[in-house]
């Protein structure tokens, strides 16, 4: 405010000829401000708009060939005559994983905020929260080679044996959790994106915790509120909006993993109804047979991304109407 007062006294001051001049830059730097602000924006709108129309142009082919049925279709017969090609495999590979992964990394990755928040000694807190960065920044393709080398062969000896065994005979579980075990499966791939987008949730969820004011929470446990309490009557309804766009920007980069779902899903796309067998995703599938495809083929592959990208618009769009249903219920 002093430097505004400052300014308007020395313009005052100028004589005439000063006072238009200052006041024509002025203005011709709000408008310089204002048109490159403007541009920035637009300069999204078109990126976008460029990406769909390439998209669309590339997979016009295979949308011509297969019509509607290339949803439904679960064949991925490339070199056949005709190519055969469906996306059913793909798209169902891509759900159950993302949906496996959520249903893990949403629970974990609260309980870790919620720890961190309310419960955690302050002399532990940053060493966790270094922890949680750090595993934000490893290559997606370091946990790829992990899963393959390391957590595959564990989950295929231990694991996946003890569950088939447990469910053996049991009706729907038993089909969930059958046989036989294997280094290269749905699950795995999972479980590998629940560790990725771990971070992306409980970092969130912290700072959103953080904004909770302490007057509602001393109130809480003046009453005689438990921690628990506390964390389900007051934080979690306070921050709930936060959250939830926590949740699904981890889920949006759940389903657009690439390389390290490739290196442990198996690139099969055979429907299983065991989530313990080998499947793939949209974008697994892209990147194993993009470079060494062409014509129907390349084209196939192209279609598979525009419905990635569709239905990766279809849940963020979702998410987006929950939050302002949520937000307009709390203005109400």
């Amino acid at each position: 405010m002093a430097e505004m007062a400052v300014q308007s006294d020395v313009i005052d001051d100028a004589g005439p000829y000063d006072r238009a001049k200052a006041l024509s830059a002025f203005k011709l730097g709000d408008v310089t401000f204002y048109w490159i602000t403007r541009l920035s924006a637009i300069s999204v709108l078109l990126i976008l708009g460029g990406i769909i129309i390439s998209l669309i142009v590339g997979a016009f082919p295979a949308m011509k060939e297969y019509g509607l049925s290339f949803l439904w279709t679960q064949r991925w017969a490339p070199s056949a005559d005709p190519p055969v090609l469906g996306a059913l495999g793909p798209m169902y590979g891509t759900l159950v994983t993302s949906f496996i992964a959520m249903l893990i990394a949403i629970p974990v990755g609260l309980g870790i905020a919620i720890f961190l928040t309310e419960l955690c000694p302050q002399w532990l807190r940053r060493p966790i929260g270094m922890a949680i960065e750090l595993l934000a920044g490893i290559p997606s393709i370091i946990y790829g080679m992990w899963g393959f080398f390391v957590l595959g062969p564990f989950l295929a000896n231990t694991f996946q044996p003890f569950m088939i065994k447990i469910f053996d005979g049991v009706p729907v579980l038993g089909a969930i959790f059958a046989g036989p075990p294997s280094y290269l499966s749905l699950f795995n791939a999972a479980l590998i994106l629940a560790i990725m987008v771990l971070p992306f949730i409980t970092s969130i969820s912290v700072d959103v915790f953080k904004t909770v004011p302490p007057v509602l929470k001393e109130a809480a446990y003046g009453v005689g509120c438990t921690t628990w309490e506390v964390v389900r009557s007051v934080v979690i309804p306070y921050t709930r909006v936060g959250v939830i766009g926590g949740v699904m920007l981890a889920l949006g980069r759940a389903l657009g993993e690439t390389m390290a779902v490739t290196f442990i899903i198996g690139n099969s796309f055979r429907i299983s109804s065991s989530i313990f067998a080998p499947g793939t995703t949209i974008s697994a599938a892209i990147a194993s047979e993009f470079a060494e495809s062409d014509g129907l083929h390349q084209s196939g592959l192209i279609l598979l991304g525009l419905l990635l990208f569709v239905l990766t618009f279809f849940v963020l769009a979702a998410a987006r109407l929950m939050l302002m249903r949520l937000e307009k219920k709390a203005g109400n």
